[in-house]
């Protein structure tokens, strides 16, 4: 295994760096709400990063996916790249990919998931869709939904169609978030057999790389702020207590990063990528929110105030859990997955 990144992945990621860091300020955040900042969405689009995920694949993405999480950076990168990209380049048609593609890349189409399936839309055989998800990620940015039905088969909906509404609703972070219902509202097919699961775990492992920025952002704060703070004359980050719960969030840290680095890596290689996506999605879930709230504990009393930038990796660090699923539904998943599979 080699998660050296390529020379274009490298170049992507200093870039990505290099906007969301200009761009995702406290001051800018505050100024979004719980919107999306789309300004900074545009110039995204613009330096090429959305249209890049094609070349530097899946392990290209969650290293951008990285940054966007440093910065907690309030723009459905994440969403559009793996419900709209990554799925149709690897489960559509010569025809809608030619259809589909170019405003993905350039951003003036914005895709999400109604992720994952849990038996709450129906397909008719018509390929009429009905049914609801209470909370769909940056739908309201969104004119394009990949639907998961309860058969698992994927469908492309457009929010503007007949028969779909959106409802906003607010999540633990500014994901500009909406209930989604639909009533008899055509779908488009995407993929075949097969498809629901390579895409389920694409996004597991899309999702796993931005908790990956955000846990590590949230240290990076924590490290910031005990090297400056003093106690009796002395640093906090002096103290026993303080370096070894650092130290735990720091391993924790690493272990969600190289974990979806190789579930990146297999799926970009072509390997069986499933078991290590669920692994990936595990320690995202378990270990993010360990340290989001150590980013906050060693905060101190600041860590309570919730304009405090330390509050926002808190709060996505803990959004990200619930999306990925609880640790032990995921451990369970992956516990059936092995069993079924057997070892590689």
């Amino acid at each position: 295994m080699d998660f050296a990144p390529t020379e274009e992945q490298t170049a992507a990621q200093g870039l990505a760096a290099q906007i969301f860091g200009d761009l995702s300020t406290h001051e800018r955040l505050t100024g979004a709400g719980t919107g999306t900042d789309a300004e900074l969405w545009k110039e995204l689009c613009a330096a090429g990063l959305t249209a890049a995920v094609e070349e530097i694949g899946l392990l290209g993405l969650v290293l951008l996916l990285e940054e966007q999480g440093r910065t907690t950076a309030q723009v459905p990168f994440a969403a559009s790249c793996v419900y709209g990209l990554v799925a149709v380049v690897g489960h559509g048609t010569d025809e809608q990919r030619e259809r589909l593609l170019p405003p993905l890349r350039d951003g003036t189409a914005v895709a999400t998931g109604a992720f994952p399936a849990r038996g709450g839309i129906r397909a008719d055989g018509d390929g009429r869709l009905s049914g609801s998800m209470p909370h769909v990620p940056w739908l309201r940015d969104a004119g394009l939904v990949l639907v998961a039905d309860s058969d698992r088969g994927l469908w492309i909906v457009r929010t503007a169609d007949q028969g779909v509404a959106t409802e906003p609703v607010e999540t633990t972070a500014p994901w500009s978030a909406a209930r989604l219902v639909l009533d008899g509202a055509p779908g488009e097919r995407l993929g075949g057999a097969g498809a629901y699961e390579a895409v389920l775990a694409a996004s597991r492992t899309a999702f796993a790389g931005l908790q990956a920025g955000v846990c590590a952002g949230s240290l990076a704060r924590a490290v910031a702020h005990t090297n400056t703070r003093e106690q009796f004359g002395r640093p906090l980050s002096t103290k026993q207590a303080v370096l070894l719960r650092a130290a735990d969030a720091h391993m924790d840290t690493e272990a969600i990063r190289v974990t979806a680095y190789e579930a990146a890596w297999r799926y970009d290689t072509g390997l069986p990528y499933g078991p290590q996506a669920l692994t990936a999605a595990w320690w995202a879930s378990e270990a993010g929110k360990r340290v989001v709230h150590a980013g906050q504990h060693l905060h101190g009393g600041t860590g309570a105030d919730l304009d405090h930038p330390v509050h926002r990796h808190f709060l996505w660090g803990r959004q990200l859990d619930a999306y990925l699923g609880c640790g032990s539904e995921v451990l369970q998943e992956l516990g059936q997955s092995l069993v079924k599979e057997g070892p590689e």
